[in-house]
């Protein structure tokens, strides 16, 4: 009966309309839009890699080798299974160009294919011709197509010869698009495509060298991918096989798009929760308004409950049309956006309405709403018709029985498992939670402090009358101080975090690595070639270290003799190949944390060396043994030591080491890195590269730059994510701001009785708003920088410096905002005319 009497109350009051929510509806549609379009991207990148799965790998399935090419065995079974199969090697080179007794280098990742390739799609080209007549080339020279950016930066043009390790090329084209790009994953340097046979003679594909082998299989349609899969992975089991399929055309970007997208998501959320402090500001503004009402149904006899409820379907009704408003949004925004992201995007999508992330984005809305409003409806349960008819709502307890409270903190933690259930990322969304709370405790701190400071302030104000009059705003009952800092400062608190996040990211790929990591990587040395390579380094002062080891690739396929997976999950170490060297003494500067190092003379079974941080991470311990696959054989040692491995410094490390016995064996190459002085790096490049041409030298800086840019990119994304966060808290300043209009225009009609001036009045606004903003601007800096700290530390792992210029622009944005705000407001309070004002306030 009572909640059929306040459905009819609320559904009354409703009939006048919604003014004074147009806040709290906009602060609720954004942060749900904002969530929505996030998952709406990303929902349809996903429909775009599963449709053009295939296409994006090359073949319904693929089989890959490292090393090596595939056995008689592997590529029967291959030709049985498939219809046609199509067989690519991948592996970094040295484009070299000599012209006029001048060389250019540039590196270059060489995909060198067959005649079948590719088996989906089409390879465009510039000028437009078949990719078979590009790779034949002329003059009695193979043919290549390269990457344009290559290109231009050799100064090449169309039948320009260039070499590729002792072998030479003829440019016939520059590459427009390679239907498979987008599943190659990560590269350092531009394409060049070539054909494999063209290549027997380049001294690049030696045994040992790193490359790898893909075989895409053009399966029957319908093929049972799983089955298939199984069958591959038992039949050849110690091989070092890895197998992708259609299933997952691109797992290394799917996986970013994945993790980027729940990053932007608990963003988002970060919005919402600005935006949920605008929302309840507008639920204690409107049940304030409401106070003779409230008063009137208490005196005729209405339960608390009753009353509870009356308001309950109010606020939830408007709830509702604020998150629909914001799943519309969210929906219709990519759809209209959708040529521009199409144009924008590496990787293809399907831009069309998705239930789930409708639904997430609904969900988070819904709880965000009654979290922000609950407390301040369940207030009104306590204050007693008496008391609101008295001082218009101002006494009562400061907290609301310990039900509600109880039941919004249980809201919160329902909130923070949904986000945490959506997004994968429980340790993410935990600091992300983490986060907002410490920073809504500080700001209700700082709000309550720079009340008290005010107060303190004003007595010292002296013969300033705007200031004071500023400062007794501040600290009177009521004041705006809390909104304010609360709805703005949480808003540039997210925004600090953020700045400081990317500084730092940005300092540690381009500042700090620089100044100890090596000029140069070189790769593919083969053993016969170290003593002269280390004579040209060895014998150059401007040389201040190298260091070199023995290096291979192997997968980790066992650990204790079960699948490395049962044991170690999804660790990144048996994720794909790893490197790994040996050595028969403990290497110079080589600290071990447990174990011992096997004997110098050591010739016995296998041991093991490995990283102890990853070790601790993948749970292993010494005595433990590991089976790792090299070149198809299968090797089994024991970990018989742990030691640190810092991969922070672009040096040389290792994840495994093994004893010289175990390895030595076995067809590889080496590696080194130079440190040296910028100005000889060329002529130490342009040394090696003569004399030994099979020999891939990386230079760091270019590989930090090419780090940098894609860092660049998830800053940007993650900096437009805290624009909409700031937009919201900006919405709940003009919020607040409009609340506040009414003892604005009372004060003025007061002051200006007394005497005052229009333009001591607006200078005293104006002092408000500021103080205000530095106030809030100087807190969200704290909260920021502590935000940004945290995860730079415990999540990302790096070092942390404070970034002033984002740090000084937070501040003055914060003063900027409210300024502008407090403006927007205080011309109507000097227009009205004071008699007027007050005789209607009596």
């Amino acid at each position: 009966m009572s909640l059929g009497i306040a459905a009819r109350f609320a559904r009354r009051e409703l009939r006048g309309g919604i003014r004074g929510f147009w806040i709290f509806l906009a602060c609720l549609a954004l942060g749900v839009a904002a969530i929505t379009a996030v998952g709406s991207v990303r929902a349809a990148i996903e429909a775009g890699l599963a449709r053009e799965g295939a296409a994006l790998l090359g073949g319904d399935a693929e089989m890959e080798f490292t090393y090596r090419f595939a056995t008689d065995d592997e590529r029967a079974w291959m030709d049985e299974t498939a219809l046609a199969v199509s067989e690519v090697t991948d592996f970094r080179s040295m484009a070299v160009v000599t012209r006029d007794g001048a060389t250019e280098r540039g590196l270059t990742q060489v995909k060198s294919v067959d005649g079948a390739y590719p088996l989906i799609g089409a390879v465009e080209l510039e000028p437009d011709m078949p990719l078979g007549r590009a790779l034949a080339g002329q003059d009695g020279l193979p043919g290549a197509a390269m990457d344009p950016l290559l290109a231009d930066r050799l100064g090449l043009a169309m039948g320009d010869r260039f070499r590729l390790g002792t072998q030479d090329f003829v440019l016939m084209a520059r590459i427009g698009r390679e239907p498979d790009d987008a599943g190659a994953g990560f590269a350092l340097g531009p394409r060049t495509l070539v054909a494999t046979g063209a290549l027997a003679g380049s001294g690049l594909l030696q045994p040992g060298t790193l490359y790898s082998t893909k075989y895409r299989l053009d399966l029957l349609e319908g093929a049972n991918l799983p089955a298939l899969e199984a069958e591959a992975k038992a039949r050849f089991a110690e091989t070092g096989l890895r197998w992708r399929d259609a299933r997952n055309g691109a797992p290394g970007v799917a996986e970013f798009v994945d993790r980027i997208g729940a990053f932007l998501i608990l963003v988002g959320l970060s919005g919402l929760a600005v935006g949920g402090v605008g929302v309840s500001a507008a639920v204690r503004a409107y049940l304030a308004r409401k106070t003779s009402v409230i008063a009137t149904l208490r005196t005729l006899g209405a339960e608390r409950g009753m009353i509870f409820q009356t308001y309950f379907l109010q606020i939830g009704a408007l709830s509702l049309l604020g998150i629909a408003a914001g799943l519309v949004l969210g929906a219709l925004a990519p759809l209209a956006l959708a040529p521009v992201l199409l144009a924008q995007l590496p990787v293809p999508a399907v831009f069309t309405l998705y239930p789930a992330p409708l639904g997430e984005a609904a969900v988070y809305g819904a709880l965000t709403a009654l979290i922000f409003t609950l407390w301040p409806l369940a207030r009104t349960e306590d204050i007693r018709a008496a008391t609101l008819f008295r001082d218009g709502g101002q006494s009562g307890r400061a907290l609301p029985r310990p039900v509600w409270v109880g039941l919004t903190l249980l809201l919160a933690a329902a909130l923070i498992g949904v986000a945490a259930l959506f997004s994968g990322t429980w340790r993410l969304t935990l600091w992300t939670a983490g986060g907002l709370v410490f920073a809504l405790a500080l700001l209700a701190l700082a709000a309550w402090a720079i009340r008290i400071a005010a107060r303190r302030a004003r007595g010292a104000a002296g013969q300033r009358p705007a200031l004071r009059w500023a400062l007794g705003a501040i600290s009177g009952r009521g004041a705006e101080a809390a909104s304010v800092v609360l709805s703005l400062g949480l808003g540039l608190s997210v925004l600090a975090a953020v700045g400081q996040i990317d500084g730092n990211l940005r300092g540690a790929i381009a500042r700090d690595l620089p100044r100890q990591a090596p000029s140069y990587f070189f790769l593919d040395i083969q053993r016969d070639q170290m003593p002269g390579f280390l004579d040209r380094i060895e014998g150059d002062p401007t040389v201040s270290r190298s260091e070199n080891a023995p290096m291979l690739r192997g997968i980790i396929t066992r650990i204790n003799d079960r699948p490395a997976s049962e044991v170690a999950g999804e660790h990144w170490v048996i994720q794909g190949d790893r490197g790994v060297t040996y050595a028969a003494t403990q290497p110079k500067g080589t600290k071990v944390t447990a174990g011992a190092w096997w004997p110098e003379d050591y010739t016995g079974p296998p041991q093991i060396s490995f990283s102890a941080e990853e070790a601790a991470e993948m749970g292993l311990r010494l005595g433990d043994t590991m089976t790792v696959n090299i070149l198809g054989r299968d090797i089994t040692g024991t970990i018989t030591s742990f030691r640190e491995v810092d991969f922070s410094t672009a040096g040389m490390g290792f994840v495994m080491a093994m004893n010289e016995a175990a390895l030595a064996g076995a067809p590889h190459s080496f590696i080194a890195t130079v440190y040296a002085e910028p100005q000889a790096e060329a002529a130490i490049l342009r040394d090696l590269a003569n004399a030994y041409p099979n020999i891939t030298a990386i230079r760091v800086r270019d590989a930090i730059d090419r780090v940098s840019e894609v860092l660049a990119g998830l800053a940007a994304a993650t900096s437009w994510g805290a624009a909409a966060t700031l937009v919201t808290g900006f919405l709940v300043l003009i919020g607040a701001a409009a609340a506040g209009d009414t003892a604005r225009i009372y004060e003025a009609a007061v002051l200006r009785t007394l005497g005052a001036t229009r333009s001591r009045i607006l200078t005293s606004f104006a002092l408000r708003a500021a103080l205000l903003g530095l106030g809030a601007g100087l807190v969200a800096l704290a909260a920021g920088i502590a935000g940004g700290w945290a995860v730079s530390h415990y999540v990302l792992e790096t070092g942390f410096t404070v970034i002033w210029p984002s740090a000084i622009a937070i501040v003055l944005g914060g003063i900027l905002a409210t300024l502008l705000s407090g403006l927007a407001f205080a011309w109507r309070p000097l227009a009205m005319r004071p008699a007027a004002v007050l005789r209607a306030r009596e």
